[in-house]
């Protein structure tokens, strides 16, 4: 089974293009759905997370305030990778068994949604990747218009993520969803056409 990465910056709109790609039979894995769940209560890096950033970020319910959390690790690129050192191994061997499970299913393909891909160097796991951009000032206003997240924060979010630039230099795919709907419809459309017969061009 063929393995693509599907990366992008935060208000980039990787998560409509992923919801596209699934419309077109491609299955697609959320990693940042994998790291809420090895991150909850019971989880494989529940109690570490914690024990690196003590009980101020967990709710009533026990749950992990990824509120809070993420306050903490985007103000500070040092508390970042440490987040990062306890998530990532658990997100990567939870992601490997969902993809054996696609595989068995027959899928000839299948995708990963993550932001860090590039980041984190994990783009050797994949034989290739794609990249969603669209603008900055189109970025911070879905942000806004998402969550009612205010510029500043909007702002520092960005700041802490690799540049969108660069991000496209070193992806295979790149889409631009800087524009309407339709207009990134039609180009997950050809990029389906590639990831399930063409290989990489």
């Amino acid at each position: 089974m063929r393995v693509f990465g599907l990366t992008g910056n935060i208000g980039s709109g990787k998560s409509t293009v992923a919801a596209m790609l699934r419309e077109a039979g491609i299955p697609v894995l959320d990693a940042d759905r994998i790291s809420r769940e090895v991150s909850a209560p019971g989880g494989r890096a529940y109690d570490a997370v914690v024990r690196a950033f003590g009980r101020g970020i967990v709710r009533n319910d026990g749950s992990i305030d990824r509120v809070r959390l993420g306050e903490i690790v985007f103000s500070d690129p040092a508390s970042r990778e440490r987040l990062e050192r306890i998530t990532h191994p658990a997100i990567l061997e939870a992601m490997k068994e969902a993809l054996a499970g696609i595989e068995r299913e027959g899928h000839p393909a299948a995708v990963v949604e993550a932001t860090l891909i590039h980041e984190s160097g994990r783009k050797g796991l994949f034989e290739a990747v794609i990249s969603v951009t669209c603008d900055r000032e189109t970025a911070i206003s879905r942000l806004a218009a998402r969550g009612g997240m205010p510029r500043r924060q909007a702002e520092a979010r960005l700041r802490a993520q690799m540049s969108a630039e660069r991000k496209a230099g070193a992806s295979e795919y790149v889409i631009d969803n800087s524009g309407d709907i339709e207009s990134t419809r039609r180009q997950v459309v050809a990029l389906t056409g590639a990831l399930l017969e063409n290989g990489v061009t």
